[in-house]
């Protein structure tokens, strides 16, 4: 079993998490290939207090053949000595966004079995990047897919799955359709079922206040929410909705339900951080091997202090092997020369010199 793990922005506690989850022997049966910056992941060893010796290998000489363990793959994109510590930076997202395109075509050759990567920064994103919006779209560039995968937040007691995602408050409902809302309710029964819980209970969550009581605050949870759970139904999906959003968690922590599929993504964010913030993973499932990473962020305020909480990664390294051990196997596909490298969609990967 083999992860796949991208280094995340520089200037956050990434670094120090990657570090600290290659020295814990609870991963020492999962092979890690990390990719990133050799002395990026120094500096975060250097935080963690920990000491790593890991082979260390140029992104040219990667071939479908890797030692054994944990692995470096060092793509000398952001040298530590020009890391800005505690916030955001081009650089730092230029190097994030190379690191993790680079684990995606690994995972899709089939070299790794699940892609990993420690908190990305949008902020720094999107300075070297203007044109990127979130992770899954950046998925579909990299793998050139023609459906796009859905994110799934993971607690031991309760799965969150949504049905929009990163865009406005305000565009949320011209978003909905019955369609959209049926295909997550199939990908949320489906995930589940490969995740080892068949036939899995899912809570829909409306869209208004007391699911629109009776079309007062709305018609959507009528005309689009129900009719979509009654065709989930019908295809043998056990849902129930739509249900208050302020209700369903409750009754799903209680144990009517194991998953809620929420509108929009604070709705089921605020709920899932409040029960488990350092132990809470984000999965995105729909690409053939599982993508995970611990559901917080970057943590500015405590980068490069040797604070940081190993939980949610350490959880989402576990979710990842275990899911990829149940998912079939894959062939193995040629790995393009430039593959750390490649443009995305037209924009070249940019690198800070």
């Amino acid at each position: 079993m083999r992860i796949a793990l991208a280094i995340g922005d520089a200037g956050g506690v990434g670094p120090e998490l990657a570090a600290r989850l290659l020295a814990d022997p609870a991963m020492a049966d999962n092979g890690i290939v990390v990719v990133g910056d050799a002395s990026v992941l120094a500096m975060g060893a250097g935080h963690a207090g920990v000491t790593l010796d890991l082979p260390v290998i140029p992104a040219d000489r990667v071939t479908g053949d890797l030692p054994s363990g944990h692995v470096l793959v060092d793509l000398a994109n952001i040298p530590a000595d020009r890391v800005s510590l505690g916030g955001s930076s081009p650089e730092a997202g230029a190097a994030s966004l190379q690191n993790f395109a680079a684990v995606l075509r690994l995972a899709q050759a089939g070299i790794a079995d699940a892609v990993m990567f420690t908190p990305f920064n949008k902020h720094s994103m999107r300075l070297a990047r203007p044109s990127y919006v979130d992770e899954i779209g950046f998925i579909d560039r990299v793998l050139d897919t023609d459906r796009s995968g859905r994110e799934f937040n993971v607690l031991d007691e309760v799965w969150n799955a949504r049905v929009t995602s990163h865009i406005p408050l305000s565009e949320v409902a011209g978003r909905m359709s019955v369609e959209r809302i049926l295909g997550s309710l199939r990908l949320t029964h489906d995930t589940m079922t490969g995740a080892g819980k068949p036939n899995p209970r899912i809570g829909v969550a409306a869209l208004n206040p007391h699911a629109g009581d009776g079309r007062n605050f709305g018609t959507e949870d009528d005309d689009i929410i129900a009719p979509a759970v009654a065709a989930g139904v019908a295809e043998g999906i056990d849902a129930k909705g739509p249900i208050p959003s302020d209700t369903v968690f409750v009754r799903a922590v209680r144990g009517e339900f194991d998953a809620v599929l929420t509108m929009y993504h604070d709705q089921g964010q605020i709920a899932m951080k409040l029960m488990g913030f350092d132990r809470g993973v984000t999965l995105i499932a729909g690409y053939g091997f599982p993508i995970v990473t611990p559901a917080h962020g970057t943590a500015f305020d405590i980068a490069g202090k040797g604070k940081a909480d190993l939980g949610a990664t350490m959880q989402a390294a576990l979710l990842g092997a275990r899911l990829a051990k149940l998912n079939p196997p894959r062939d193995r596909r040629p790995l393009p020369a430039d593959w750390a490298t490649a443009d995305v969609a037209g924009a070249a990967v940019l690198v800070a010199e």
